[in-house]
């Protein structure tokens, strides 16, 4: 085997990047406090060619330093808006037509592995603050919550770890979309 050139990967530019479709996909970051975390959700979003990003609260905005590091440049690519409350993004989100879903551990929750995706819904996954995970009063304006299966000792995997298991279930579901 031969490792593939950059070059060889074809990957769209910029430009043609920003025309191309989507899947129907916005994350939201609730709070989330880790600029590398957040900068890990652009180039997965990017990977994944997500409409969007919602940074929320406390979680920082571009241009950073810190989020640049773990983007390598996905910050412009992905579009994003910054919103004081994810309560207030959620409420635009769902005007909007988007079904909300926090990925978090609550009663009710559905396994990752046993989640239907439809193709002929938009989706809002919010993803918590490393330490409180998805605020209630969120989770409360939610239409569901996802959680990831998990067999080992500790109660979580890293938010931005939970975003990349996540998210490849959608494209993988949602791809055809976008040709």
């Amino acid at each position: 085997m031969r490792k593939i050139t950059n070059s060889e990967l074809n990957r769209p530019s910029a430009d043609v990047f920003a025309k191309m479709k989507r899947i129907p996909v916005v994350v939201v970051l609730d709070n989330v406090r880790s600029a590398q975390n957040i900068g890990a959700f652009f180039r997965t979003g990017d990977a994944f060619a997500i409409e969007r990003i919602a940074l929320c609260g406390i979680t920082a905005t571009p241009p950073s330093r810190d989020i640049h590091k773990s983007a390598l440049g996905a910050e412009l690519t992905i579009e994003w808006k910054y919103y004081p409350t994810t309560a207030e993004c959620a409420t635009e989100l769902k005007a909007q037509g988007y079904t909300l879903l926090a990925i978090e551990q609550v009663e009710g929750a559905v396994m990752l592995d046993e989640l239907e995706i439809e193709a002929d819904r938009k989706y809002a996954l919010i993803f918590g603050n490393e330490v409180e995970g998805v605020d209630q009063q969120v989770v409360n304006m939610c239409d569901g919550a996802i959680e990831i299966p998990q067999a080992g000792t500790k109660h979580s995997v890293n938010v931005s770890v939970a975003g990349g298991v996540v998210l490849w279930e959608y494209f993988a579901a949602l791809r055809h979309l976008i040709g």
